[in-house]
């Protein structure tokens, strides 16, 4: 008597998960068909060409060009102001074939390449590129190819280089490597799974060598050095934390945690007053939470789910809300100011608040189009 117990179980198991897959479907189609956007008189809305995406992160040039910014088919991008409009500067990939045009990128971005954080070396007009693929790369000032210059440390391979900023000074550039177990379209994996194989590296401009800072990092994102050089600051996205790293001072080599954040921390911008800007993706649901806290959950879902996690997440997030927002921090990682985009959709999924000649220039990894926002009208919350 025991056989009918059994099939309805696997019955009612396989109505279940028809069920759940049919819910996520509808989410993608919702995904692919919303692209309304909340315009008003207070900001700029600035489309991505060429059927790209992902804003992600922002750089100006010595003479104040830009910005520059790596978009989902692997281009670096430069916004020419007086013309209103973008041209391309450079690449992280020679194979090009088939990356361009309206189509999802996340599947050819291990060939065409996905860079992200960006950084001029404002002596010598290079830019720093980090490549969630590729690795550390540099291009010159007036772009193309860039070229390679760091792909692995200790003997292990960079598995998602995320962010990255630059020492001035020295030439030193800090970055980091998110994970060797997920590349960077299951980062939505990275955070479920509990992964710990994150790593802050530095790259030194004499030597050129890499250095390791720290490993075993959950999802280390946003790098951004104090103005006088003497620490760094770097998040991590799975714990929503905000870390101080000492590096001159008797306290050189000293971690500190300085801040939690209400969401996910994506990018950090230094401003030009030493303050901090930190990207919150969106913010941390109390499901989330409990999946995260318990790692075997994610873990089972990563290995046993035939859906993809990253894109479903991404489906349900834009579903239910979870906006976005840009925090300002001191030094000491107290809060100054927060903007807060829960009245408008622009505000979603940010990924970093740039704040430069009275503009604030608001990236997404998803979105198709970058904001700008006059700094003097964007309102405190």
């Amino acid at each position: 008597m025991t056989i009918p117990i059994v099939f309805h179980a696997k019955a009612m198991a396989t109505r279940i998960l028809s069920f759940a897959f049919g819910v996520v479907v509808v989410a993608i189609l919702l995904l692919y068909f919303d692209h309304s956007i909340n315009e008003n008189q207070e900001s700029m809305v600035i489309p991505i060409p060429g059927g790209a995406v992902g804003p992600e992160s922002f750089s100006f040039d010595g003479h104040g060009g830009g910005p520059y910014t790596g978009v989902s088919d692997g281009r670096i991008i430069r916004w020419l102001a007086n013309e209103s409009r973008w041209v391309d500067f450079a690449v992280t990939s020679p194979e090009r074939n088939g990356c361009e045009g309206p189509h999802d990128h996340s599947q050819t971005e291990h060939i065409c390449g996905r860079p992200l954080g960006l950084r001029f070396n404002e002596k010598t007009g290079q830019l720093y590129i980090a490549d969630a693929y590729m690795g550390l790369l540099v291009v010159g000032p007036n772009g193309g190819l860039a070229s390679p210059i760091a792909k692995e440390v200790d003997g292990i391979a960079f598995g998602f280089t995320n962010s990255l900023d630059i020492d001035q000074d020295s030439g030193d550039v800090y970055f980091t490597d998110s994970s060797t177990r997920f590349p960077r379209r299951n980062h939505v994996s990275v955070i479920i799974s509990g992964d710990n194989t994150g790593r802050l590296v530095k790259f030194e401009a004499k030597s050129k060598k890499t250095t390791l800072l720290l490993d075993n990092l959950r999802f280390p994102n946003g790098v951004a050095l104090s103005k006088s050089g003497d620490f760094l600051l770097f998040v991590e996205t799975t714990t929503c934390k905000l870390y101080k790293l000492w590096l001159k001072t008797p306290k050189v080599g000293n971690v500190e945690v300085i801040a939690q954040f209400p969401g996910f921390p994506d990018n950090i911008k230094r401003n030009k007053n030493g303050e901090f800007w930190v990207g919150i993706n969106s913010r941390r649901g109390k499901l989330l939470e409990w999946v995260i806290s318990n790692p075997w959950i994610g873990n089972a879902l990563v290995r046993l789910f035939p859906i993809d996690i990253t894109k479903a997440h991404l489906c349900l997030a834009r579903l239910i809300g979870r906006y976005g927002m840009g925090i300002r921090l001191d030094e000491n990682g107290n809060v100054v100011e927060i903007l807060d985009s829960s009245k408008g959709k622009r505000w979603k999924f940010v990924s970093e608040v740039d704040e430069e000649n009275e503009d604030f220039w608001i990236g997404s990894v998803t979105n198709s189009f970058v904001v700008r926002e006059k700094t003097s009208i964007t309102p405190n919350q």
